[in-house]
C-alpha cells in the first residue's frame, strides 16, 4: 500500500474536495482498485491521509454493501433479490447460480474468477430479473441464461453487458471508475434501452415537453 503512483492518486482525489473527509468514500473505491478488496491496511491508509481515526473509516468500509473486507472474485455477479425481480425468476436464479458455481453467498469460486451476491434493487425493474457483474448490467436473465454468463467469466470470455461499455471491466477496473478516474468509457454502448425510454416516447407523442 505504498505504490507511489497510489499516493500520487489519492492526493490528487483528495484535492478535489474542499473538505479532505469528503473523499473517503473514493479513495475506499481506489483501494478496492489496488488490493481488489478494502484491506485493514488501506483502512489505514486511508485515514492517515485524510487525518482521520481509523475507526471512521472503517464504519464506512462496513456500512456500505459495495466495499467488500474479504476478496472477491474478478467477476462479481449480483443478482437482484428484490420484489420484482424475485418474482420475474430473480430467486431462482440466485439458487441456481448456487448450486452451479457450488457457492453460497458473499463467496467466489475456487478459481479466483467468479464471486456471487444476492443484491436489493439496481434501478432496472423494467428489465427483471437483473444480473450484475462488477456493477454492469445483465437484463431480462433466465437460470440458463444466468449459468452460460458465469461459464463464460470463468473461462476468460466475458460478454458484453446489456448496457453500458461494449468489454466488461474487471472488477478491479470498475472500481478505480468508481472512485473517480476515468477509463475514458462513460458513453460507450447502449445507454437506454426501449423499455426505459417507453414512456418518454408516449410523452413525445402527446407533445409533452
Amino acid at each position: 500500500m505504498k505504490d507511489e503512483a497510489l499516493l500520487a492518486q489519492m492526493d490528487s482525489i483528495i484535492a478535489r474536495y474542499p473538505k479532505s473527509r469528503s473523499a473517503i468514500m473514493p479513495l475506499l473505491h481506489l483501494v478496492q482498485a489496488s488490493e481488489g478488496f478494502v484491506t485493514p491496511e488501506g483502512v489505514e491508509l486511508v485515514a492517515k491521509k485524510l487525518d482521520l481515526a481509523t475507526a471512521e473509516v472503517a464504519a464506512v468500509a462496513t456500512f456500505y454493501s459495495q466495499y467488500k473486507r474479504r476478496p472477491v472474485g474478478d467477476y462479481h455477479v449480483g443478482v437482484c433479490t428484490n420484489t420484482l425481480c424475485a418474482v420475474m425468476g430473480g430467486d431462482a436464479i440466485f439458487s441456481g447460480l448456487k448450486d452451479h458455481l457450488g457457492i453460497g453467498n458473499d463467496e467466489r469460486t475456487s478459481d479466483g474468477k467468479v464471486s456471487l451476491e444476492h443484491i436489493e434493487c439496481n434501478a432496472a425493474c423494467d428489465y427483471a430479473p437483473v444480473v450484475m457483474v462488477n456493477w454492469e448490467f445483465f437484463d431480462n436473465q433466465t437460470v440458463e441464461s444466468a449459468k452460460e454468463l458465469v461459464d463464460k467469466l470463468r473461462s476468460g470470455n466475458p460478454p458484453a453487458p446489456t448496457r453500458g461499455p461494449k468489454t466488461l471491466p474487471t472488477w478491479k477496473e470498475n472500481s478505480a471508475v468508481l472512485a473517480g478516474i476515468s477509463d475514458g468509457r462513460a458513453n460507450e454502448g447502449v445507454q437506454a434501452g426501449p423499455a426505459s425510454l417507453a414512456g418518454l416516447e408516449i410523452a413525445h407523442e402527446r407533445g409533452e415537453a
